[in-house]
């Protein structure tokens, strides 16, 4: 049985057949366990994007791969490789954490919902509690594709979800938008406490509070919140916030976003007022005090 085969096979009993379009003609080897250095060969965007700049220097950006399926991990590092990444590979959800908190820091997660120890959204939820990893964008991978799921892993601060069976191709157009996604709102994002009014919000802690009482925020809602702060009195469309806080292809609906608003107003309490609703339009975070 051919290698291709036996990967189709072992991926079908899981429901997460890779689509053929970027299958390696050959997967054997062990995974690339570290950054390499190589010369800066591009100056084209997507290349860039695949790599770091340390002087004269360029390093490869590093993509953790955490799946027991070791074919399927295998063709998704091979695929990654050739396009200039350099891959880690974790099987269960505690060996994700610990080579998360290993050197070099992964750039981007992708994190398989089915794990032999720890769940997913478990594993999802320690690193979003982790200093190191809380601003690490986060793929999930799986065969469970309805929109509960979609929620609850964006909720716990998931930048994308993709279903199995998935093209490599289209996976790997994801990681490059959310990375360069990453890379933009990092450098436009303001740092250090931001203060409005009752309400105090600290990006890099990921800490809110409202007349000095701390508000505990899920991941996604924080985004949210910081998102509509950031771009104070200005309105966001429904579409435009499921672009830029549930990830570019978050495919869930426009109501969705509704309902965190309302959460997320019903948990700030009378700061939740900050927060307006423009008719048939979207979202404001209101523009002036007082007002």
């Amino acid at each position: 049985m051919t290698t291709d085969l036996l990967l189709r096979n072992r991926a079908r009993d899981k429901g997460s057949v890779p689509k053929p379009d970027a299958t390696p003609t050959r997967l054997a080897g062990q995974l690339s366990l570290e950054r390499h250095s190589v010369a800066a060969q591009s100056t084209t965007e997507d290349l860039n994007l695949s790599a770091r700049r340390t002087g004269s220097m360029e390093q490869k950006l590093l993509i953790l791969i955490v799946d027991d399926e070791i074919e399927l991990a295998r063709t998704v590092s091979y695929n990654f490789e050739q396009e200039g990444f350099a891959t880690r590979h974790a099987e269960t959800g505690r060996g994700a954490i610990e080579a998360a908190l290993a050197g070099p820091a992964p750039d981007l997660i992708l994190l398989d919902l089915m794990l032999p120890d720890m769940t997913g959204t478990e594993v999802c939820r320690e690193l979003r509690r982790t200093e190191a990893t809380r601003s690490t964008p986060i793929i999930f991978l799986t065969a469970k594709d309805n929109e509960i799921d979609r929620v609850v892993a964006f909720e716990l601060g998931a930048d994308d979800y993709v279903a199995k069976p998935f093209s490599v191709r289209e996976l790997t157009l994801r990681v490059r938008a959310l990375l360069r996604r990453a890379k933009t709102s990092k450098s436009s994002t303001p740092t250090g406490e931001q203060n409005f009014e009752r309400l105090r919000v600290d990006p890099d802690a990921h800490q809110v509070w409202v007349d000095g009482g701390e508000i505990p925020l899920t991941a996604l809602e924080f985004r949210l919140l910081h998102t509509l702060l950031t771009r104070r009195g200005r309105v966001q469309t429904r579409s435009q916030l499921l672009e830029d806080v549930w990830g570019v292809h978050a495919d869930v609906t426009t109501r969705t976003v509704d309902t965190h608003v309302k959460r997320l107003r019903e948990k700030l309490g009378e700061a939740g007022s900050y927060v307006e609703t423009i008719r048939g339009v979207g979202y404001r975070f209101r523009g002036k005090s007082g007002a």
